[in-house]
């Protein structure tokens, strides 16, 4: 299976609430993936932080990103995006917008989307979500 990891994963991975280095070994026929989005996301904590957090941040992250294949925005991934966005929208459903392009890419990729956050993902018609643990 193609597993799209959410940035609330790899955060908690990283503060060491989460195993997500045991998780990941527990599921060896699970193929690991990010978003670029999620990149975004990540690096944008690295860059708020200061001092020793933010190398500490940065040296995981640059750790995470070298096992990870990252799966870029795309026009295909964009047009799907721009459907969902709409239908939610229309039906009073609306979620974050990055979740939308995560959910996007999981979908296009034919991935499920590994997250703490369900409920943020879970108006997205067709997406497989899996809760770590």
């Amino acid at each position: 299976m193609v597993i799209l990891l959410d940035a609330d994963v790899i955060i908690r991975g990283e503060k060491e609430i989460f195993d997500l280095s045991n998780w990941a070994a527990s599921r060896p026929a699970d193929h690991f993936h990010i978003s670029a989005i999620t990149i975004a996301e990540l690096w944008h904590g690295v860059e708020r932080a200061s001092g020793t957090q933010k190398t500490s941040r940065e040296t995981y992250l640059q750790a995470l990103v070298e096992k990870l294949s990252i799966i870029p925005y795309t026009e295909q991934i964009a047009y799907r995006h721009a459907r969902i966005w709409a239908e939610l929208q229309r039906s009073g459903k609306m979620t974050g917008f990055y979740d939308l392009i995560v959910a996007s890419t999981a979908l296009e990729a034919g991935a499920a989307v590994a997250t703490f956050n369900k409920k943020h993902f879970a108006q997205v018609p067709g997406l497989q979500i899996i809760e770590p643990g």
